[in-house]
């Protein structure tokens, strides 16, 4: 089964993976603040991950990894 990690300390909550997300399982935390006080995104529904990746590649901060 794929597997999304995202560095919470490097996002920055630009939303841009979960736009690209095609199965639409990346949110951002509203409950979470990160050390420099965004609300990180999150993957709300791992199991529908199919590993496209389209969140690692739109991440302008290389905090989202896509293991498969």
């Amino acid at each position: 089964m794929p597997k999304v990690i995202i560095d919470s300390n490097i996002c920055k909550g630009c939303e841009l993976c979960a736009e690209a997300c095609p199965k639409n399982i990346i949110a951002l935390d509203a409950e979470t603040l990160n050390a420099k006080g965004y609300h990180p995104a999150n993957v709300t529904r791992p199991e529908d991950c199919i590993a496209c990746a389209f969140c690692a590649l739109m991440c302008p901060d290389c905090a989202i990894t896509v293991e498969k």
